[in-house]
C-alpha cells in the first residue's frame, strides 16, 4: 500500500523546515562569532620591536599617558641636517607596530622633519586592547605630549596616517587640527572597505568600529594631501579619491601608478616622501613650489 500524497507533502514540508532551521542556526552562530571576534579581523598587532638605538640612532623612546589611564611608548626622531621646525606624527596601519616605519622616519628626518612614531595600545609591547575609541585616545595623547614639549613647535605639527592610521589621523584632526594632514591609502569608512572584502556579510550591522572618515573629513579645514596606489588591493583607490573629493580646504591628490597597498613605493619610497616634502614645503613656505 503506497503513501498518501498528503503524507508525502507533509514530510517534504518538515524536511524543508528542518533544513531552513539548520541553515538559520548556522548563520546565527557564524554572525555571533563574527560579532564577538571581529576585532581580531581588524587589528593585527605585533609585539616584536627592534632596538631603537640601533635602528634609529639619536631617537628618543618617549611615553605619554592616555585619558583612560594607559601609559604608551613611542619613538621621537629628531630632524637631521637643516631642520624646518615641523614634526610629523605617524599613525601606522592596523598591522605590525612602529618598528615597521623606521625607514619612513629616517627618510622624513633626512628631509628636516622631526618624527613621532606613535605606539598604539596593544601594539609593540604597549598595554591595552585596540579599538576605535582607544586608538583615537592614543592619538590625542600623542599630540598632547608633543604640544607640551618646549622643543616642539605645536603650530607645525603634521599628521601622517596610513590606511587605518589615516582614519585615526582624521579622527584626531577633527578635535585637534594640525598644520597639515597627509593621508596614505585612506578609506571612506571601515564599513565601506569591509564591504569590499566581505560582500556576503552584513558588515554595516556587525561592525562596532566604523571609522567614518568621509563624514569626519568634511569638518576639517587644513591642507590635505592624499596619496593612493592605483593597484591597491586592500583599500580601493576610488575610496581614497572619494575621500579627497570631500575635502573642502586646500588639497592635493597623488596617485602612484601600479602600487599595491604594502608596496615599498607606497609605504616608504621616494615617490611618497617626495610628494610629502613638496606638499609640506607649500604649506610651510608658500610659493616655494
Amino acid at each position: 500500500m503506497g503513501v498518501a500524497p498528503a503524507a508525502l507533502g507533509a514530510r517534504k514540508v518538515r524536511h524543508i523546515v528542518r533544513v531552513v532551521l539548520v541553515v538559520t542556526l548556522a548563520i546565527a552562530v557564524l554572525v555571533g562569532v563574527m560579532w564577538l571576534a571581529q576585532r581580531r579581523f581588524i587589528y593585527f598587532p605585533s609585539q616584536v620591536l627592534p632596538d631603537v638605538a640601533t635602528v634609529l640612532p639619536g631617537a628618543e623612546e618617549v611615553t605619554f599617558p592616555t585619558d583612560d589611564g594607559l601609559t604608551l611608548a613611542g619613538w621621537l626622531v629628531p630632524a637631521v641636517g637643516d631642520a624646518n621646525g615641523a614634526t610629523v606624527v605617524v599613525f601606522s596601519g592596523n598591522a605590525g607596530n612602529r618598528g615597521d616605519r623606521v625607514l619612513l622616519a629616517s627618510s622624513l628626518a633626512g628631509r628636516g622633519y622631526g618624527v613621532l612614531l606613535v605606539g598604539y595600545r596593544g601594539y609593540g609591547g604597549n598595554p591595552g586592547t585596540p579599538t576605535e575609541d582607544g586608538l583615537l585616545a592614543d592619538g590625542r595623547a600623542a599630540v598632547a605630549f608633543l604640544e607640551a614639549r618646549l622643543d616642539i613647535d605645536a603650530n607645525r605639527l603634521v599628521y601622517f596616517g596610513e590606511s587605518l592610521g589615516a582614519a585615526v589621523a582624521i579622527g584626531v584632526a577633527e578635535e585637534r587640527p594640525p598644520a597639515a594632514l597627509v593621508l596614505r591609502s585612506p578609506f571612506t569608512s571601515l564599513t565601506d572597505v569591509a564591504s569590499v572584502h566581505y560582500p556576503f556579510f552584513p558588515v554595516s550591522f556587525l561592525l562596532r568600529d566604523r571609522y567614518p572618515s568621509l563624514e569626519r573629513i568634511r569638518g576639517i579645514d587644513v591642507p590635505v594631501l592624499v596619496v593612493a596606489g592605483s593597484a591597491d588591493s586592500v583599500v580601493p583607490a576610488a575610496q581614497s579619491q572619494r575621500l579627497f573629493d570631500a575635502v573642502s580646504g586646500p588639497k592635493e591628490f597623488v596617485m602612484i601608478e601600479g602600487a599595491d597597498h604594502n608596496d615599498y613605493e607606497l609605504t616608504t619610497g621616494d615617490r611618497l616622501v617626495d610628494a610629502m616634502a613638496l606638499f609640506l614645503d607649500d604649506v610651510f613656505l608658500p610659493g616655494s613650489g
